[in-house]
Formats: structure tokens, sequence, C-alpha cells
């Protein structure tokens, strides 16, 4: 048995895996892990089909050719070297990732800042948490959260604005779901433009229009303070600033009707907001990436922030602003100092103490003097010329950074492209000159932070595969090829945690919040057997630390919190006649950033298997555009296909798009190319949440479903594609049909074989065709075109890949496209945790389940991680 935890959001799970039947694993929540006490999510309880080797780089290459580990070690280190001696410290980068382990991480910015002394070493962080830091460190003078997840439980009113945290954040979600049960009076208001499964149970909607948030909050602190609610004795003694953040909320959002008429909101509904707010002493404000991914996000952390500061809910038990952080290991990155404004230990880079005390330490030859290249910026060198050499590690910018199309011909002209990583083709990985295999989760050993400063252990229970080795271990090799040897002499992670804890401690007499000196000497045991723990951990602490700042000292100058004047500002991405729709991108329930990992899971697959585009009824009606058609969104960077998902969840004038989608899963899915990279003036973060687009029907001839055991190249207009069980499922479609089906088919799913079975249907004159390839009586693929969009349920046609040999019957059912009678035609599945779909619970109802508690009692549907308890209520309205 081995405790471990999750690769998947910052929530920070603990996960207990042993060894079941055979190869399979056993992969459970571990109850006794503060973050989770058991609970899992239908991501974490899928990991176990996503830890085989399928496309996985094993070994290292130089231009696609394989090679040696030395061999590519030494064309780094020579890379590297040329282009400093030719260009300059500055022509060299680095792009990291919240994937990655603190360990490696800390090694990766050793390097970079402080022995090739440049700041040019940024992370996907950037993407996610960079306005949540920016604000902590204008409000409080560090980057340090507040709360602790059991403030949760302890509120009497928690705010969800900009979080889907029910999808997102599901076993958050559920210790409040949890929480409300236990106690009828915790209030839940959800501040968000959609209406999301966190909404379910929601005592207040506020669907705001996009990007109003602090107009919101702003009227919020005019509100409170017009109320008395100011803590007088809090501001006076532990604040500075509060009259000028009154003033700019004052001069915008003056009052309840001025700020319902910016946000698109009904008074009343506003009113409500404020009065449950203004009653309320404990409060959690939780946001996530709706208020970080934004121009103007650090504002808006920064107006939510200010409001606690006002009421002095903040550093108590069940109050606080609270970032739920997207990654597993963001915030472990923030404390090695991965992002390209920070030192290591969440010192100031722009400080000269601050330097050299690091440089000190290390006892590097160089320092960075300056903050390096934010994500976007960094992209931007690349494209003209500036870097020269880009190191990508556990990543994926050509799918998720904005202007993505940029981002791709940008690496395609770069001289020097590496890239590490566990998967052999992703978007990015095909434009590296040098690949390296990297150790994948369950495969590395180190530790991670999550949302509550929790340190937790990430262990080993798979041994590594092929040549692949740890991050810190790739980058150390090349530091030392680069005449760094004595500096990166480490010979496991518990050696690097053990100087990173040092150095968090070194000089540090409580100035600076991020403090685990008390773990500076652990032995290797004792690291191999860290319990979970939320720093600061120190002499004084040395169990750690629940929340910050309850005796109201802050890490400013003077040890106050500072109040931050806050002027709204509208979203860049402007709206127009060619541009009309506001487009929205995120996550979805079941899958993760660009589906590397969540990809390979047929469950995880099944609830969501093609990318789609959400609008308004009423924006569809106007577009003639109909529930399930494909559709093309536009803007002025580029154009992807999916299909449309029509929905009153959506405001009107809205569109939203799931970012997962790429070139290995869809035609042209990547939302990414569509986002101007429009970014926040204090953190760089990139404008996510709010593009401009427009849409239109794309004119289809013809309709395709094919499922094979192989990974196929349909081409088409478009295609998309999805992992089910034993197989690949695609839909396609086109805007000209081929010339002859049996030919086109034949050559996509027979290639140069000719000795296989093969039966085939066509009525050409209908359009329709239906072909199936069989090896040895086996299903081995099985083609459906249509000249409209109703295609079988793929549900029975999964079973038959299940078969050894088809029957008479079941080919008969091949031809004809019908199942046979009694075959499973259940649609969706809807509860990932237990494979429950869509027709088993209508089969419930209408047996006489008619609650959420009787449905799970019938199917099991609803008894997992609850983040499909929304959808399933919404088949009981119906």
């Amino acid at each position: 048995m081995i405790k471990t935890t999750c690769p998947y959001c910052g929530t920070g799970c603990g996960l207990i895996v042993e060894a079941g039947d055979g190869a399979t694993l056993s992969i459970k929540g571990d109850p006794e892990h503060p973050a989770n006490y058991g609970r899992l999510c239908s991501k974490g309880a899928a990991l176990g089909e996503t830890v085989d080797l399928d496309g996985r780089l094993l070994q290292p290459q130089i231009n696609g050719t394989p090679v040696a580990w030395d061999e590519a070690l030494d064309a780094i280190s020579e890379g590297l070297r040329t282009t400093i001696a030719r260009h300059g410290a500055d022509a060299v980068a680095f792009y990291v990732s919240g994937q990655l382990l603190t360990e490696d991480y800390y090694v990766a910015n050793k390097l970079m800042k402080g022995y090739i002394g440049s700041a040019n070493i940024d992370t996907n962080s950037r993407l996610c948490m960079a306005s949540s830091v920016a604000g902590h460190k204008r409000a409080f003078g560090s980057d340090s959260v507040p709360c602790s997840y059991e403030d949760l439980e302890r509120a009497k009113l928690i705010v969800l604005v900009g979080s889907n945290a029910a999808w997102c954040h599901p076993v958050l979600y559920q210790r409040i779901v949890q929480a409300r049960r236990d106690n009828p009076d915790l209030l839940l208001a959800v501040i968000d433009p959609r209406r999301t499964a966190s909404c379910d149970g929601a005592d207040l909607h506020l669907a705001l229009a996009p990007g109003s948030d602090a107009a919101l909050f702003n009227g919020l602190l005019t509100y409170l303070h017009d109320q008395g609610e100011e803590n007088a004795l809090f501001t006076t003694h532990h604040t500075q600033g509060m009259e000028d953040a009154l003033a700019a909320a004052r001069q915008g959002s003056p009052d309840i009707d001025a700020v319902a008429a910016q946000c698109d909101l009904d008074p009343a509904s506003v009113r409500e907001f404020y009065r449950l707010y203004s009653r309320t002493e404990r409060v959690v404000t939780v946001y996530s990436q709706g208020i970080n991914q934004s121009s103007s996000g650090t504002d808006k952390v920064n107006a939510i922030i200010n409001c606690h500061l006002l009421t002095g809910r903040i550093g108590r038990p069940g109050m606080g602003p609270f970032s739920f952080t997207g990654q597993p290991n963001a915030m472990g990155g923030r404390e090695v100092g991965g992002l390209a404004n920070q030192l290591a230990a969440h010192m100031n880079i722009e400080d000269a103490q601050s330097r050299a005390l690091v440089q000190g330490f290390w006892q590097s030859p160089h320092i960075a003097a300056q903050p390096g290249l934010k994500a976007v910026d960094l992209f931007r060198a690349v494209e003209d010329g500036t870097v020269k050499a880009i190191w990508i590690m556990g990543t994926n910018p050509v799918v998720s950074l904005p202007e993505a199309d940029r981002v791709k011909a940008a690496l395609e002209r770069c001289p020097l492209v590496i890239v590490s990583d566990c998967m052999a083709d992703t978007d990015t990985v095909r434009l590296a000159h040098i690949r390296l295999p990297a150790l994948a989760w369950g495969e590395k050993d180190g530790t991670v932070t999550n949302s509550e400063r929790r340190i937790s252990r990430q262990r080993a229970f798979l041994a590594a595969p092929g040549s692949a080795k740890p991050d810190w271990w790739i980058v150390a090799q090349v530091a030392q090829r680069l005449g760094h040897g004595a500096a990166f002499a480490w010979d496991s992670p518990a050696a690097i945690f053990r100087e990173h804890a040092a150095l968090s401690g070194h000089d540090n007499d409580g100035r600076r919040a991020f403090d685990i000196g008390a773990l500076r000497d652990i032995d290797d045991d004792t690291y191999a057997g860290l319990r979970p723990v939320q720093w600061p951990v120190t002499k004084a602490a040395p169990r750690g630390t629940a929340r910050l700042f309850g005796d109201g000292r802050f890490h400013t100058a003077d040890g106050r919190a500072r109040f931050i004047a806050v002027t709204p500002q509208p979203p860049r991405a402007a709206l127009d006649g060619q541009q009309p729709l506001r487009l929205n991108t995120g996550r979805l329930r079941d899958q993760w950033h660009t589906m590397t990992r969540s990809g390979k899971s047929a469950r995880l697959s099944s609830h969501d298997p093609e990318p789609c585009a959400a609008l308004h009824p009423r924006d569809a009606a106007r577009l003639a555009i109909d529930d399930g058609a494909l559709v093309q969104v536009s803007s002025p960077h580029g154009t992807v296909v999916m299909r449309a998902a029509v929905s009153d969840t959506q405001r009107p004038g809205d569109i939203f798009v799931p970012m997962h989608w790429n070139d290995r899963y869809t035609a042209q899915g990547r939302i990414n190319t569509l986002i101007s990279a429009h970014t926040d003036p204090h953190s760089g973060q990139p404008e996510s949440k709010h593009g401009s687009a427009t849409v239109a029907p794309l004119p289809v001839a013809w309709h395709g479903l094919l499922l094979s055991r192989r990974r196929l190249q349909p081409g088409g207009a478009y295609w998309s594609c999805n992992r089910i069980a034993g197989a690949w499922r695609y839909r396609l479609a086109g805007t000209a049909a081929p010339d002859a089906w049996p030919a086109q088919a034949r050559a996509l799913l027979c290639a140069a074989e000719q000795d296989v079975g093969w039966i085939e249907y066509q009525d050409q004159a209908g359009g329709r065709y239906r072909a199936a390839r069989l090896v040895n009586g086996r299903l081995e693929s099985c083609l459906f075109i249509t000249p409209t969009p109703e295609l079988p349920d793929s549900s029975w046609l999964e079973t038959l890949f299940a078969a050894e040999v088809l029957d008479t019957q079941q080919r008969h059912s091949l031809l004809t496209g019908r199942a046979p009678q009694g075959s499973d035609t259940g649609g969706a599945v809807i509860c990932a945790c237990h494979g429950i779909r869509a027709g088993t619970i209508r089969d419930a109802i209408a047996a006489g389940a008619a609650s959420m508690e009787a449905i799970g009692n019938v199917t099991k549907a609803g008894t997992g991680c609850g983040s499909c308890v929304a959808e399933i209520r919404g088949m009981l309205r119906a």
C-alpha cells in the first residue's frame, strides 16, 4: 500500500494505491488525508486507467531519432552554452508547469536564475493563478492564502465567485454540500455568468455580466461601509488605504441601482447578496479562474479582499478570501520562484537584499536582477527571435496559451526547442528538436502544495519505464554539464527538499510568510514518511499553521494590510458587429488541461465525448443553429469547428467552449487559437474568460460514426475522437461527399491489408453507407455514414468490441445500423464514477425513483463524487 497525492486539481487529495488483480491498480481516497478525508472525484477515481505506457515517450530523441541520454544532455548543454555565448543569458528561457513536483521546480529555477543568470523562467501557472498572487502581494505583502479547507465547514456564508467548484474542485464542493447538510444555517451564494452545476441548491445565484465582478464588489464595499459594518478596531490598527479604496468604489458603484445596471442584474438580487454578506460574520469568499483570467484580474482579487479587510473577516475560523488553485502544484511552484517575477522562497526579485540573500545561500555566480518574461511575452520573444532557445517542461502551450497559432508558429521558427514530457505526441512535443522522456505520476517522487498551503508527498508506486527520468535529474545533469556540478549534486528529491526548506528559513525571522525551515534537517526516512502539513512550519509551529493573519500582522513594511483602490475596467476583447458574442473558456467535469492523461480514460471520455460550444436558445434561434449541429466559432485569430449545445444555462450573447481539445483529439478544436493575448498589467495573466467571437452553422453534406481499435486519421471538415472500452470512437462530418464510399472506407480502415474480413452496405441514392472490418471474425473497426445527424447509438456498438467473434445477428445489426433486440442503448454516461448511463437513470425515474436518494439507491448514480448530481436533478425536473 502506497499513500500518495492526486495529480489533477489544486485540492490535493490523498490517495491510497494498492496492487489489484493482475496488472490492475486499486486507487481510492485516503480517509486520513485532511484535504479529502477519503473522497475522490471522477478523475481521481479513474487514475488507474491512465497509467499504461500507451503513447509514452520512453527514450530521448534528437530530431526524431532515438539517442542515449548522454548524447541528448550533451546536445542541450552545448545548445544552451552556445546561445548564451552568442546572444546573452536572456536568449534562453524555461517554460515549466504546475504538474512538476516542488523539487523539480526548485532545480529548474535555481539553474535559470542563479547560474544561467536570467529570470526567463515562467510557468503555466501564469495562466491559472497569477492574478491571485499579485492581489495577495498587494494586499498582504506576501503571496499567502489565509484560509484552510476547514473554514468551509465553519463558515455561515460561502460565496463562490468565478468558480464552478462542483466540476473543477468537486471534492471541495462536496465538503461544502456536506457542511450544509450538517449545518442548515450555512448559506451558499454563487456569482457566475453561467448557471453551472455549482448553482444546484444554492441560496442565491447572480448571473452577472461577464467582467463586472469588480463593480459588484466595489458596490459591496460601499454598502458595508454605509451600513456601519466596518470593523474599526481592525481597520485602524491593521490596515492602510481604506479611504482611497472607498472613494474609488463610491465613484463607480455608489449604490445598488448603479451596481445592478453595470452588472446587468436585478437590483433585488444585488440587495439580497449585500444583505447576506453584511449580516453574516463568518464569510468565506471562494474565487478561481472566473476572477483570475481577466485583463483586470488582480483588481478583482483586491476588490474581494477589500471587503474582508473592511469587516475584519480574515485570519479567523470560517472567514476569509480563498483562492482555489487550478493545478496540483501551482502553489509549490510559487514557493520556489517558478514565476518570472519571483525569487525562490517567495522573495522579491526586485529587492537587492533578497537577491543578495538568495545568491549568498546558493553561492551562485549570478542572480537575476530583474523580472523575466511572463508567459505571453516569453513566447512573443520566441516569435521575434529575442529568445533563441526554450526548454518546455510538462506543459502544452501550443494548446493552452492565447493566440495559440502564433505560439505554434513561434516554436516552429525557434532555433532550439527542448521539451521534457511523458507523452510522445502532443501538439508541443511535435515541435521539439530534442525530446526528453520524463517520469509520470505514479513513477516520480517528491512533494506538492495544495490550495490551503498543505504540503503532501507524491510517492512512486510504479517502476520507471524505458529510459524515463525525473525532471529534477534531467535539469541537474544539464547544469553539471554547464560546469555547475557541485551546486547540482543531489542524489535524491529528499536532498533537494532539505535545501529548499533551508532557504525558506534562511535569515527569516517571520518577515517572510513562507517558512518551512523546521524541515531543513529531516532525514531521508522522515521525508519518505512526511505527513501532510500546512506552512509555515517553524520551530514555533512544528505541526504547521492552519490559517494566517489571525494576529493582525501582515508582511508589508509596516505590518499592515493594504486596501487597494479599484477602478473597474471592461474586458479588453471588445464586442462589435463582426464579433458580437462573448467567448468564455473553461474546464469540463471529467477532463483535465489538454487531455494527455485524462483523454486515455474511457470512463472520463464518456460524458462529453466531443467539443461543444454552449449558447443560449435565443442566440441559437437568431443564428439558425440547432442543438447538436456543427458550428464554426471564429475570431480574428482563427476558426474552430464543434457541436452546438443549446442551453439556457448561458446568458444571451455569451458562449462557453471547453479548453481541453487539441489536434490529437479533434480536427479544429484548439479554442485558445481564438482568444486574444490581452493580459493583466500587474499579473501578466491572459484574459481567457473574455474573448470575442462569431458563430455560424457549418454546411454539412454527410455525417459519420467510426469505431476502431486503432488510432486513425480520418480527415474531413470535422472529426473528433474519444476513448471507449477497447477502441476509439470518432464522430465525422464533411462538407462534400467522396466519389465512392467503398473505396474511401477501405483506404481508411484497411490501408494496404486486403486479406481481412469485410462487410458493407450502400444506399448510394440515399447517401447511406455502412462497413465493418473483421480480423479472424473479431470486429476491428466499423463505419456508418448518413446524410443527416441521426447515427446509431454507439453504446451497443461498443459492446461488440468485447466479443471474440461476431455472430450472424451481430453482423446483420452492423449492416442495418440497428441494435439487436435487448442490446444496451443507454446513451451518454451521466455518472462517470459508476459508469451509469442516461437510459438507466431514466428507467429508474420511470419506475418511481423520484429523488436523488432514490436514484442513488437504485442505480448508484450520484453516490460517488457528486459532480453529476445537478444533471440528474435536471432529468428529474424534466
